[in-house]
């Protein structure tokens, strides 16, 4: 015996799920994929370019600002430790660079 084909109406319905399921799936995937996050190196182009440093306390460019750090910066994200300057990295919530912005109160 031959097995009954999928109907047009099974198909309908399982690509009706999946496209549902797919907005909460990619919301999913980036907190996934931050969980790995590296730690940003220091020899990093991008991280010379805006002179970040692990430890704002150190920073010798003039536009540093003393109680500027990563942690109330609005770039970082302090569930995962990511910046938006620097994807794929992490940076240490102590943490300073040239392109700091305060975090709206």
């Amino acid at each position: 015996m031959k097995a009954p084909l999928p109907s047009r109406r099974k198909f309908l319905f399982q690509a009706a799920v999946a496209a549902a399921a797919l907005p909460i799936a990619m919301r999913l995937i980036p907190d996934a994929r931050a969980a790995g996050l590296t730690k940003l190196p220091l020899d990093n182009p991008q991280a010379k370019a805006l002179g970040y440093v692990d430890d704002a306390s150190t920073s010798k460019l003039p536009s540093y600002k003393p109680g500027s750090t990563c942690s109330n910066c609005q770039f970082f994200t302090a569930a995962t430790g990511a910046c938006a300057l620097f994807a794929g990295f992490s940076v240490s919530s102590k943490g300073w660079c040239s392109a700091w912005a305060k975090k709206p109160a």
